[in-house]
């Protein structure tokens, strides 16, 4: 059995972002004239290291924008992004990255998925296979090294997408509506799974998801973005005791309090998705079961 050893002294500050803006050119509802559709403005936080931060906002309201600026994969107007004291300029092995459409390659086995960023980093076959046994085993796929994706469930598949972002030993693990193209079940199995292997490896995670149940569930801090232009609404500390379970968590009055104060302060976005949360009447104290997303898509 492989141990995750915890730091006992981590850095303060893992993400800074410092006031972000990103415009788009898209056209007019005419068709005609381009205009601009500010997806970010004035956008900043810090994230500490092995802090797990959730994001979640109105549909349209920049989240996936904010997260594919993080890893590099698009560059922000105006702002800056360090990860460890340097600026992102680009995409980086520092940084993992997890999407709802699991990206795995179809002609490789989960073996040959996961150990891909190892290959990348000029790692030996001998040190690939030793790592990659052990993020199979971390995720509870041990007996299906050989399998190709075409053979998985789509729980499985998001199992080997998120072994393949750890095995490289990133930084920071970014994590964009991984668990939507999911059932609810399934889902629900995920997000324990996400909690032991952060118990286990403290990644310092930042998740975007439109569930405020699951934002709530799974993170140290909320932050709840505005409707375009995307700014910071809140950040809500998240003090329910760890390690955290769907079972027992969400049965807490704490969770109930947190998840319905989030509900009520974004009732003033007009593109609220129903997927955030139920209405304040129906806020049992009991686990509900939450809405699949519907869009399997990659969202860059």
């Amino acid at each position: 059995m492989f141990s995750y050893p915890i730091p006992h002294e981590l850095p303060e500050e893992k993400i800074v972002l410092e006031n972000l803006s990103k415009v788009y050119g898209v056209r007019s509802q005419e068709g005609r004239d381009a205009e601009d559709f500010v997806a970010l403005e004035d956008f900043s936080l810090a994230v500490n290291a092995g802090e797990f931060v959730s994001i979640v906002g109105p549909s349209g309201c920049g989240k996936s924008t904010l997260l594919d600026i993080i890893a590099g994969l698009s560059k922000a107007d105006s702002g800056t992004v360090r990860v460890s004291g340097l600026e992102v300029t680009g995409p980086g092995l520092d940084r993992g990255v997890v999407l709802q459409g699991y990206a795995l390659f179809p002609w490789r086995t989960v073996r040959k998925n996961i150990e891909f960023g190892l290959e990348m980093k000029g790692a030996s076959a001998k040190e690939r296979r030793e790592i990659g046994q052990k993020y199979l085993e971390l995720v509870s796929l041990t007996g299906f090294e050989d399998r190709y994706p075409h053979e998985l469930s789509g729980g499985m598949k998001q199992r080997v997408a998120i072994a393949r972002a750890l095995a490289y030993d990133p930084e920071v693990l970014l994590m964009d509506e991984p668990f939507a193209a999911v059932d609810a079940q399934t889902r629900e199995i995920l997000q324990d799974e996400l909690l032991s292997i952060w118990e286990k490896t403290r990644k310092t995670i930042v998740f975007v998801t439109h569930s405020i149940d699951e934002a709530v569930l799974l993170a140290d801090r909320v932050v709840v973005m505005t409707a375009n232009p995307g700014k910071i609404r809140a950040v809500h500390a998240v003090n329910l005791p760890r390690p955290r379970s769907n079972h027992a968590t969400r049965l807490s009055r704490e969770y109930q309090d947190l998840r319905q104060k989030i509900y009520q302060g974004l009732q003033g976005d007009s593109r609220l998705p129903s997927s955030l949360g139920l209405p304040p009447e129906r806020n049992l104290s009991f686990p509900q079961t939450e809405p699949v997303g519907a869009h399997g898509a990659i969202a860059l």
